[in-house]
């Protein structure tokens, strides 16, 4: 009887040892897709996240080349603006002259003045804005008055207006057609003396 040997079942601790270790491999494997699936989604956050921190850098390297670009662009349309009112005065003072002064030397000399003048302002890129004949808009034009002619047509051109590249510098000032005097015209020639008070505005 005391040389019984002992089974290894009836051994405390022994045999208990492998079923725990069995259980905690099962629980760790049922824990890892777990751990593995917030690794993923943590690591797609951060990679969202670089990406919308990459554009962004990207964006903002755009807007400061643009702002950079339009600065330079404009960076002189404070000083052209102070400078047409010395071209409206070149351009009413030969309006005024008499040709027959051509050939005198003060005169080539006024003329030769505005022609650099003018160059200047082209290489900087200021244009002139298209006014007479055409459709009346009030981003180019500024209506100061409404006289007998084609409805929303410009008549004429008071003041010439500018832009500087594709920014208005200064609108036109134009007189704008509101259409009455060419159905009053139309009206009164088949009366028969109101046409000639319809063409006078035109004389």
């Amino acid at each position: 009887m005391e040389n019984e040997t002992q089974n290894p079942s009836d051994v405390p601790g022994e045999a208990d040892a492998p079923r725990a270790e069995a259980g905690a491999s099962a629980e760790a494997g049922t824990d890892t897709p777990q751990e593995l699936e917030r690794a993923r989604d943590a690591a797609q956050k951060y990679l969202d996240n670089w990406r919308r921190a990459e554009a962004d850098l990207q964006n903002y390297k755009r807007r400061a080349e643009q702002e950079r670009d339009e600065s330079r662009r404009f960076s002189h349309a404070a000083l052209i603006i102070n400078l047409l009112p010395i071209l409206d005065d070149f351009e009413r003072a030969f309006s005024s002259l008499d040709m027959n002064l051509a050939g005198l030397t003060w005169f080539d000399g006024m003329r030769l003045i505005y022609r650099k003048l003018w160059a200047l302002l082209e290489n900087a890129g200021v244009t002139p804005i298209q006014s007479e004949g055409q459709a009346f808009d009030p981003r180019y034009h500024e209506a100061v008055a409404h006289a007998d002619g084609e409805e929303g047509k410009v008549i004429s051109e008071v003041q010439r207006g500018y832009k500087l590249h594709d920014r208005v510098l200064r609108p036109a000032m134009v007189v704008v057609g509101k259409g009455a005097g060419e159905e009053e015209g139309s009206g009164k020639k088949e009366e028969g003396d109101g046409g000639q008070r319809a063409e006078e505005p035109g004389q």
